[in-house]
């Protein structure tokens, strides 16, 4: 069961790096629109685990692995929107959030 701060947390993060990806995604994701859809943050809160929606889904772990290797920027660029609500900034990991494909391919099974 996630504390209340924990979900403050997670959602500052899930703001935050959601600007991130839409001013600078073009960096990190050429030709790809990013969604950061859920963040789940540690009791502690030293760690978060980010889940990002791909679209169009056809290179997803191209761009994952092209965020996993830039998460130094990514977690400097986080660090410097929210220097003065968090005191240390949590590690980033990122997931592929695959539940819109679930869904898509759920419909396709229902479809006569």
């Amino acid at each position: 069961m996630e504390s209340t701060r924990q979900k403050k947390v997670a959602r500052l993060i899930q703001k935050e790096l959601g600007d991130v990806f839409q001013r600078e995604g073009q960096i990190f994701a050429r030709g790809s629109m990013i969604t950061v859809t859920v963040v789940r943050v540690t009791p502690d809160l030293s760690h978060a685990k980010v889940f990002l929606s791909i679209f169009p889904s056809k290179n997803k772990q191209e761009v994952i692995e092209t965020i996993s290797e830039d998460v130094k920027k990514i977690r400097h660029e986080l660090g410097k929107r929210v220097r003065y609500q968090l005191r240390t900034i949590p590690e980033i990991y990122f997931y592929i959030d695959d539940t819109l494909d679930y869904v898509e391919n759920i419909e396709n099974l229902l479809k006569p």
